[in-house]
């Protein structure tokens, strides 16, 4: 299956059918501004746990009132293609609003994912996934990745550590 960026509905309509059919949904989110490794192997991750990832991704307006006027520094549609072409990612849905907790609620993944550096109680969408059933999962985050770091080493000017040959 190729991957896709999908409304929500579309998401509902194509993944509905492998959920009946005891394929494991796992659903993660974020802004994904800029794509580093600890990313993609948290994608890798989440992937393992089900048969299929729905990454969902903040609008550029969502991104701005998370993140402030500078950020996102790429727009959705470009950071949505990225994600799309991820081995390990199935469909990515963009929402506008704050928080990924009216997907979560009409998706129902059996897993949510999320990273480690949000506390258990504050993951959104937790009560309705288990309601439902499913779980949720908290991986560790890879130490020293952060798009925040990363977009300061930019802007400071800071030059990225020379490869060994």
């Amino acid at each position: 299956m190729t991957s896709a960026i999908l409304t929500l509905e579309e998401a509902i309509l194509r993944f509905g059918r492998e959920k009946r059919n005891g394929r494991r949904i796992v659903f993660t989110n974020g802004c994904f501004d800029l794509l580093h490794p600890g990313h993609i192997r948290g994608f890798e991750l989440a992937r393992a746990l089900g048969n299929v990832l729905i990454v969902g991704l903040n609008s550029d307006a969502s991104v701005r009132q998370l993140k402030g006027p500078g950020r996102p520094v790429m727009p959705e549609r470009e950071r949505a293609e990225i994600l799309a072409a991820l081995e390990s990612v199935d469909a990515v849905i963009i929402f506008d609003e704050l928080t990924p907790r009216q997907v979560i609620s009409q998706l129902l993944p059996d897993v949510l994912v999320k990273g480690g550096d949000w506390p258990g109680d504050q993951i959104v969408g937790r009560e309705e996934v288990e309601a439902a059933g499913g779980r949720v999962v908290s991986l560790p985050l890879v130490p020293g990745y952060s798009t925040t770091a990363i977009l300061r080493k930019i802007r400071e000017g800071a030059r990225a550590p020379r490869a060994e040959s």
